[in-house]
C-alpha cells in the first residue's frame, strides 16, 4: 500500500499555458498567415480624381463628336463628290456606307481593344488614323480611293468611341462621374444638328478651291486639339485581358456585310441579290448566336453578353432602334438626293432643307429628355414614332407639289421632332432593366446597331429613290419610311411587353455611375 493517498481529480485548469515561440509549428504560421490574408481588411482610400480630368473630357468629347459629324457630314456633299471623281450615280449611297458599316461592325472589338492593351493608347492610336485617313479622304485621286479611305476612317471610328465611357469612370469620382457621362449626349446631338448643314456651307464655301474636300479637312484641327490634350488621359484597362474572339467578330462581319452590301449592288446585278444576301446573312447571324453562346458555355470570352438575349426584349430593342434610325437617316439621304440630282439644287441649299429636321430634332430631344420621359415613361417613345410617321406621311404628299416643295421643310421638322421624342425614351426604356454586368455589352451592342440601321437605311431607301430619280422616286422611299416606322411600333411594342420577362433589379444610378465598375467582367465593358 502506498504511503500517500490518492491525489483527487481536478478539472483542468484554465489559465493559458505559456507556449515558447519555438514550439509553435511552422504550418501553423503559415494557416495564420492565410487567414490573416483572407480576412477582409480595412477599405482602401478611394483614388483621388484625376486633376485636369476637365480637359481630359474636352478631349473625349470632341473626338466623338468628330466621329458622328463624318457619318452625317459626308450626306449633302456626296453628290458633288460624285460629280467631280466620277462614277455612278448609284454609287452616292456608298459615299456614307463605307464609313458607317465598318464603324458598326469594329465596334465591340475596339472596345475589347482598349480592354487588352490600354484605353488610352488604343485611343490615341485611332485618332492618328483617323487623322491620316481624313487627309487621304481630302485627296483622293478617283472615287474608288476615295470609298477605301472611308472605310479606314469608320475602322479608326470603332477604335475611338468605345474607348470614351471607360476613360471617363477611370478619372471621375462620385458625382462628377454621371455629369461627365451627361455631357456625351448634348455634344451627339450637336454633332447631329450641325453635321448637314456644316457640310453644305464647307461644300459652297469652296475654301482656297478645296470645293468639298473641305468636308474632311475640317478633321484635321479637330484631330490634332485631341491629340494635344490626351496626354492627360489617365491609361486604363480591364483588369484581366480579355480574349479577342476573332471568330466572333469575322460572323459578326460577315452577316452584316451579306445583308447590306447587295442592297447597295449597282448595274447589272441580278436583282435576286438582295434576298439571297439577307437569308445569307441571316444565317451567318444564327451561326454568330451559337458562337457566343457555346463560347459563354466554355467560359470563353465573347464579344457580347449572352444573358442579353436569354428574353426577347432586348433584341426588339435592337430591332427598334435599327428600324427608326434607317428610317430617319435614309430619308435625309433621299432629300439630298432629290434636290441635287432631281432638281439641280446646291450643297448650301440641301444642307438648309435638312436644317429643320436638325432643330426638330434638337427640340424633340431637349424635350423629352428633360420633362417627358421623366413624367411619362416608356409611353413618350410610340408617341415619339407616330409623330415621326405623320412628318414623313406629309413629307410624300409635299412631294406631289413638285421638284422643290415648299412644305417640305415643316415635314421634315414633324420628322425631326419626333426622332428627338422617341431616342431619350428609348435608351432609358432599353437600360432600365438591365443588370449591371450587362451595361457595358449593351451599350456597344446599340451603337452598333444605330450605326448598322442607318446604314441600311442609306441603302435601301437610296435605292428606291435610284431607281426613280424623281419625285415619284422620293415619294416611294418617303412610303417605304412609313412601312418601317409601322416595323418600329410593333418592335417598341414587344420590347415594351417583355418588360416584365426579366428577373433581377434594374440598374439604379448609383450602379451606373462607374463605382460599380469593378463588378463588370470584362467582355461586358
Amino acid at each position: 500500500m502506498s504511503a500517500h493517498p490518492p491525489r483527487p481529480l481536478s478539472a483542468p485548469s484554465t489559465q493559458p499555458t505559456a507556449t515558447p515561440a519555438t514550439a509553435v509549428h511552422p504550418t501553423a504560421v503559415r494557416e495564420k498567415a492565410a487567414r490573416a490574408k483572407a480576412e477582409p481588411s480595412s477599405p482602401a482610400p478611394p483614388t483621388p480624381a484625376h486633376p485636369r480630368r476637365w480637359w481630359a473630357l474636352c478631349a473625349l468629347l470632341t473626338a466623338e463628336a468628330m466621329n458622328l459629324l463624318d457619318a452625317t457630314i459626308v450626306q449633302v456633299a456626296a453628290p458633288r463628290m460624285r460629280a467631280d471623281l466620277g462614277g455612278p450615280t448609284a454609287a452616292v449611297p456608298w459615299l456614307t456606307t463605307a464609313y458607317t458599316l465598318p464603324f458598326a461592325v469594329l465596334l465591340l472589338t475596339g472596345g475589347r481593344l482598349g480592354d487588352r492593351v490600354g484605353r488610352r493608347r488604343v485611343f490615341r492610336i485611332g485618332v492618328a488614323g483617323f487623322l491620316l485617313a481624313s487627309l487621304a479622304c481630302a485627296c483622293a485621286p478617283t472615287l474608288g480611293a476615295l470609298l477605301a479611305f472611308r472605310a479606314v476612317q469608320g475602322a479608326a471610328a470603332a477604335v475611338i468611341v468605345p474607348q470614351t465611357v471607360g476613360l471617363i469612370k477611370a478619372m471621375f469620382r462620385g458625382p462628377e462621374t454621371a455629369r461627365a457621362l451627361g455631357a456625351i449626349g448634348p455634344v451627339m446631338g450637336l454633332a447631329a444638328v450641325a453635321g448637314p448643314v456644316l457640310g453644305g456651307i464647307l461644300t459652297h464655301a469652296d475654301l482656297f478651291g478645296s470645293s468639298w474636300r473641305a468636308v474632311f479637312l475640317v478633321n484635321l484641327p479637330l484631330s490634332l486639339a485631341v491629340l494635344a490634350l490626351a496626354p492627360l488621359l489617365t491609361e486604363d484597362r480591364a483588369p484581366r485581358r480579355p480574349g479577342l474572339d476573332p471568330v466572333g467578330s469575322a460572323l459578326a462581319a460577315l452577316a452584316t456585310g451579306l445583308v447590306v452590301l447587295p442592297l447597295l449592288a449597282t448595274g447589272n446585278a441580278p436583282t435576286v441579290w438582295p434576298a439571297v444576301g439577307t437569308v445569307a446573312g441571316v444565317v451567318a447571324a444564327a451561326a454568330f448566336a451559337v458562337h457566343q453562346r457555346r463560347g459563354a458555355r466554355r467560359g470563353r470570352d465573347t464579344l457580347v453578353e449572352p444573358s442579353l438575349f436569354a428574353a426577347p426584349r432586348f433584341p426588339a430593342a435592337l430591332v427598334t432602334l435599327a428600324l427608326a434610325f434607317a428610317a430617319t437617316t435614309g430619308l435625309g439621304l433621299v432629300v439630298v438626293l432629290q434636290l441635287q440630282i432631281g432638281s439641280g439644287a446646291d450643297a448650301l441649299a440641301s444642307g438648309l432643307t435638312l436644317l429643320p429636321m436638325s432643330a426638330g430634332l434638337a427640340v424633340g430631344s431637349l424635350w423629352a429628355g428633360s420633362s417627358l420621359v421623366r413624367r411619362y415613361g416608356p409611353r413618350v417613345m410610340p408617341a415619339g414614332v407616330a409623330v415621326m410617321a405623320v412628318g414623313m406621311v406629309a413629307a410624300a404628299g409635299a412631294y406631289r407639289t413638285g421638284q422643290r416643295p415648299e412644305a417640305l421643310p415643316y415635314a421634315l421638322a414633324v420628322v425631326g421632332l419626333g426622332h428627338g421624342l422617341f431616342t431619350p425614351a428609348f435608351f432609358t426604356t432599353a437600360l432600365k432593366p438591365l443588370r449591371p454586368q450587362e451595361i457595358g455589352s449593351a451599350a456597344g451592342l446599340l451603337n452598333a446597331v444605330q450605326q448598322l440601321g442607318s446604314t441600311l437605311g442609306v441603302a435601301v431607301l437610296g435605292r428606291i429613290y435610284l431607281a426613280a430619280p424623281d419625285t415619284a422616286g422620293a415619294q416611294h422611299a418617303c412610303w417605304m419610311a412609313v412601312g418601317v416606322l409601322a416595323a418600329v411600333a410593333v418592335a417598341g411594342h414587344l420590347m415594351s411587353d417583355a418588360q416584365g420577362a426579366r428577373t433581377g433589379p434594374p440598374v439604379h444610378a448609383a450602379e451606373s455611375d462607374g463605382e460599380s465598375d469593378h463588378r463588370e467582367p470584362p467582355h461586358a465593358r
